[in-house]
């Protein structure tokens, strides 16, 4: 991939923010499995599929990694609440910096009748 390409969807000021709430994963006691692959490329292959919007199964070669291993880390780090955690730190280091404006937002909201409520 190339390397401009990857320095725009991941600058080093996300990577930074990103990479201490990556999860570990452990090798398995048993031994086997695949090798270790570079976080950073697998995080910037998720940001690209959800950047471009395009089936997980079309990511590009040049991002050196497999569509199964990006779609698989995107679920674990889903479940490990990754994406929240990271949405909070990049609020966090905007809010430092002074470049958050509260001056307008917007609130989605949904409203539904509860069962067995008149």
């Amino acid at each position: 991939m190339r390397v401009d390409l990857s320095r725009r969807l991941v600058p080093d000021g996300l990577w930074e923010l990103t990479a201490p709430l990556l999860p570990r994963f452990a090798s398995r006691p048993q031994g086997g499995g695949t090798a270790p692959v570079d976080e950073r490329a697998v995080f910037t292959a998720v940001v690209y599929v959800l950047a471009s919007r395009c089936a997980w199964r079309y990511l590009p070669e040049s991002f050196g990694i497999s569509p199964a291993t990006a779609h698989r880390r995107f679920t674990a780090w889903g479940e490990a609440g990754l994406w929240r955690r990271l949405h909070r730190a990049v609020l966090d280091e905007l809010g430092v910096r002074g470049e958050l404006d509260w001056t307008s937002a917007i609130v989605d909201a949904a409203s539904v009748r509860a069962r067995g409520a008149l």
